[in-house]
């Protein structure tokens, strides 16, 4: 049997459970189909170690180009992605791996990924440069299609969905449940909050934590629930925007924040015992709809509404609402919470099959150059 050696780069390391879903899903999609060698070029390699069964694992970050050049020539495959890694302030990290696997004749993937914001000239020039050396390009939603196209990428680009949509759920830790006051007397509604930064330049954290705090209000005393607050990215900002929504509640004894660390799959698994769900973070609204649970979302990236558009969930963009019109649409979305259902879950078996369509690319690509 032929083992093929696979790198996989991507914003990889701990700091975001939506994208250690992804790498999640494109190792166990890889595993199912090949013999593989899999090395990922994290940014932090103990938490890639202990969390991810792969081979090897390189500190990207820290080498230099000289550096990096054996970890990419002996490989059979170089992929790039998932998620939204192409913005101005990091597309050119995320480049100059994807660019040496081309100088050293590796077949190279861009898998699934998500683009802008994308303003900056000179982000835009080598973001056309390089990718029109790749291979083999999907993008996980139309945007970034666009986007690409925009700036000049002559290469085909095919539009599949989130590796996340193929992530299993994976049991919780014990006492998970009664750790997190998981005691079915309340119902429980699930709240993801994002931070500001280079990805989502434009929110205003002022404006969106009195969103949802008006929200979280209205969804205690409209539902009689609790509410907790998801934070997707423990290790930066989340927990601290969490708290801060809390502190602006007028009813904050019934809501907190989720204590434990959990892995994706394990997070997949929780999103069950929630009732209902309002999101801004892409990979918390993808863990309801897999599992089941209604939403309502705050689109404040094209990323969001484009899951939005594919699971036909109507929403107006974060910088057209306030917060009569967020609790309406709560408010109408909890009453039609079982043909929300019912829709998303139609929807989801076509997603998962755009999202195996990533993993079918790879392979052809690896049995191409065998």
């Amino acid at each position: 049997m032929v083992t093929y050696k696979v790198g996989i780069s991507g914003s990889y390391g701990g700091l975001n459970l939506g994208d250690e879903a992804i790498l999640n899903s494109i190792i166990a999609q890889l595993r199912r189909s090949l013999d593989v060698e899999i090395t990922v070029f994290s940014r932090n390699t103990e938490d890639t170690q202990v969390n991810h069964a792969v081979e090897h694992v390189v500190e990207v970050r820290h080498l230099t180009k000289v550096e990096i050049i054996p970890q990419i020539d002996s490989l059979n495959l170089f992929i790039l992605g998932g998620g939204g890694i192409f913005f101005d302030k990091e597309a050119e990290i995320y480049l100059r791996e994807l660019e040496i696997a081309h100088q050293n004749d590796v077949p190279t993937m861009v898998y699934g990924v998500g683009a802008g914001p994308l303003d900056n000239e000179n982000s835009r020039k080598r973001v056309k440069e390089v990718l029109n050396y790749a291979d083999v390009i999907t993008v996980r939603d139309r945007e970034a299609k666009k986007i690409f196209e925009d700036i000049g990428v002559d290469n085909p680009i095919m539009i599949t969905a989130d590796p996340a949509f193929l992530l299993t759920p994976e049991p919780l830790p014990k006492n998970a449940l009664k750790m997190e006051q998981v005691h079915g007397q309340r119902m429980l509604v699930g709240i993801s909050v994002r931070e500001p930064g280079p990805a989502a330049p434009d929110i205003d954290p002022n404006f969106y934590h009195g969103l949802l705090a008006n929200a979280a209000d209205f969804v205690i005393s409209r539902l009689d629930a609790d509410v907790i607050f998801v934070p997707m990215e423990r290790a930066v900002f989340d927990v601290q925007h969490c708290h801060a929504v809390i502190s602006k509640m007028l009813r904050p004894q019934h809501a907190w924040v989720l204590k434990g660390d959990y892995s994706p799959g394990q997070l997949l698994t929780f999103m069950k015992h929630f009732s209902f769900t309002i999101g801004m973070r892409l990979h918390f609204l993808i863990f309801a709809a897999l599992q089941g649970v209604p939403f309502v979302a705050l689109p404040y990236a094209s990323k969001v509404s484009g899951l939005l558009d594919n699971l036909q969930v109507p929403m107006p963009p974060l910088n057209r609402v306030d917060s009569g019109l967020i609790n309406a649409y709560i408010d109408k979305a909890w009453d039609e919470r079982s043909a929300i259902k019912n829709r998303i879950q139609q929807h989801i078996p076509h997603l998962k099959a755009l999202a195996a369509e990533n993993n079918r690319l790879a392979v052809d690509l690896l049995s191409q150059r065998r």
